[in-house]
């Protein structure tokens, strides 16, 4: 009997996606801080599983971000930094569920192309109207510095679709072969 990934039950290949999902985040998170691409990690979610599973992994991706936040970057702990972090959760909440109708919507690259730009407008337009509703002023919304972001978001997309994929191709390869040429 030959032993791929694809044998395993579709609720083990779940957990193994969210579990590498996760762990991308968790890495990205002590590079990104607060910048971490979650409108790229939402646009993932929705294109790569149910409405309900997206939601649980954006929800995910958040909590780990904030956990090394707050555990490890020493994030403060006021009121206005805790508001920004839960505010950050529903926005990426709500740019995953934009994501997920255009995915729905439109299929194939025109598809992904509508997820990732929704779950990025709605994240930034968002976040825009946060800042201008509670913050000292939005100067800091300029060009280069939307742009920046919606590059990292960008990438963060781009790879996490690429380990997707690569995912999908080892779950196909039959592993066995593989180990059965080196000698122990």
């Amino acid at each position: 009997m030959s032993l791929t990934l694809s044998t395993l039950p579709t609720a083990n290949r779940r957990a193994l996606w969210a579990a590498t999902f996760i762990t991308a985040s968790i890495i990205l998170s002590f590079g990104w801080a607060c910048a971490l691409p979650l409108a790229g990690f939402a646009a993932v979610a929705a294109l790569t599983t149910s409405r309900r599973e997206a939601l649980l992994l954006t929800g995910a991706v958040w909590f780990a971000n904030q956990a090394v936040g707050f555990l490890f970057l020493h994030y403060p702990t006021d009121a206005m930094t805790l508001f920004w972090g839960g505010a950050l959760g529903v926005i990426a909440l709500l740019s995953c569920e934009s994501a997920g109708l255009l995915a729905r919507r439109f299929s194939g690259f025109a598809g992904g192309l509508a997820a990732f730009l929704a779950a990025f407008v709605v994240y930034e337009s968002l976040v825009l109207a946060v800042t201008a509703a509670t913050g000292p002023g939005v100067d800091h919304f300029t060009a280069p510095v939307v742009t920046q972001i919606f590059l990292i978001n960008l990438s963060a997309f781009v790879s996490l679709l690429m380990l997707k994929a690569a995912g999908a191709a080892v779950a196909n390869r039959d592993v066995t072969k593989a180990f059965a040429s080196r000698p122990i």
